[in-house]
């Protein structure tokens, strides 16, 4: 009489497999926490973390390029592999179930990452409180006078930096530069803020960077490698605003509206014109377009009276720039997912959040702070 033999698990998971499944499950557990407590949020985020959100921003800020995009653009290749040496992954039953197993984990493990490192942060201490702002609805009036107050900086800014005429400002250094700037200005952020983690990245240029505009996407912070990468397409004075962007998520900042809102933060601290030209250029963009659609004749005023004629000229030259990839497939796409992934963190505005910086911007120069 043969003996059965006994079922054994460590013949099918390995241990990379189980802690991949471990670290899941503490992330969904923090991010579900995070949710019914924002205190909870304020320490994850701060304290647990930041931890490792920062040694695989600061492992991955080796690679020259964007690691995020050479593994998507891997993808096929990967599964070609996979498919070639099918024959020996599906070779006995145990190879396989170790095959899928292994599989399943590496999934789990990119959606631990988003988990613990990231998601807490839509649930932290929303920013006008930690920045003691008071967050009203605004009106058209308030619209007004935030748009004129921004010009005042970006009219002052403007003199400094160099025009193509008739066209776009130009940025006057490269991306390593503008990295080393932005560090620069992230220190003297983080040193009054420290809520923000304080550490010095780069953000990363994506080489298909042409091809990706028609996404409308300018920039994405990929949790699973840690990178802010940024496209290079846009014009030269969206690029420092996008950077900041990027590194506020980077550093744990999860609300699109509040990392526009440090962004602006970080580019108004700079000793650089060209990046406080793109940081109030950027929020005017956003607080003058609240201010059209709820009162289109204060807008026209504003317009006409006080917005500077190479201001003018750059947002014309980004309105015949941006017609090309305005109306496609690929946009439409990539702005569902992108507000199906905000629902799906408890943003109920979804995409419509970025604008929500106005509130802050409106409340910032309300407070004098500015």
């Amino acid at each position: 009489m043969t003996e059965k033999k006994k079922f054994s698990l460590r013949k099918y998971v390995s241990p990379f497999a189980a802690a991949f499944t471990v670290f899941f499950l503490l992330g969904l557990a923090a991010t579900l926490i995070s949710r019914k407590s924002a205190s909870f949020a304020d320490f994850w985020q701060a304290h647990i973390a930041s931890v490792p959100r920062a040694a695989l921003a600061l492992l991955t800020d080796f690679f020259p390029f964007s690691l995020a995009e050479t593994l998507i653009l891997s993808i096929p290749l990967i599964f070609a592999v996979v498919m070639y040496n099918s024959d020996k992954i599906a070779g006995t039953r145990r190879s396989l179930i170790r095959f899928i197993i292994n599989a399943a984990s590496v999934c789990l493990l990119i959606f631990g990452l988003l988990f613990f490192n990231f998601s807490a942060g839509y649930n932290t201490s929303t920013l006008d409180k930690r920045l003691g702002l008071k967050r009203d609805k605004v009106s058209a009036e308030e619209l007004y006078d935030t748009a004129d107050t921004l010009l005042l900086q970006i009219r002052s800014d403007a003199e400094k930096i160099d025009f193509i005429y008739g066209g776009f400002s130009v940025m006057p250094y490269g991306i390593s530069d503008l990295n080393a700037k932005l560090n620069e200005s992230y220190k003297k952020v983080c040193a009054k803020h420290g809520f923000i983690s304080d550490f010095i990245t780069n953000v990363k240029q994506v080489a298909l960077s042409e091809p990706w505009t028609y996404t409308h996407i300018a920039g994405v912070y990929t949790f699973f490698t840690g990178e802010a990468n940024i496209n290079m397409n846009f014009p030269d004075y969206t690029l420092p605003f996008t950077a900041a962007h990027e590194m506020a998520h980077q550093r744990g900042i999860a609300r699109e509206d509040e990392a526009n809102f440090v962004a602006f933060l970080v580019c108004a601290e700079s000793d650089d014109p060209y990046i406080r030209y793109s940081g109030y250029v950027s929020v005017f963009e956003y607080v003058a377009s609240a201010l059209n659609k709820a009162d289109p004749k204060m807008y026209s005023s504003l317009y006409h009276s006080s917005v500077p004629e190479n201001l003018k000229n750059e947002m014309r030259a980004y309105n015949e720039f941006f017609e090309k990839y305005k109306e496609n497939k690929v946009a439409e796409v990539s702005g569902k997912i992108n507000n199906g992934y905000l629902h799906s963190q408890g943003v109920k505005e979804g995409s419509r959040s970025y604008n929500l910086v106005v509130d802050l911007a409106v409340a910032y120069v309300k407070s004098g702070k500015h």
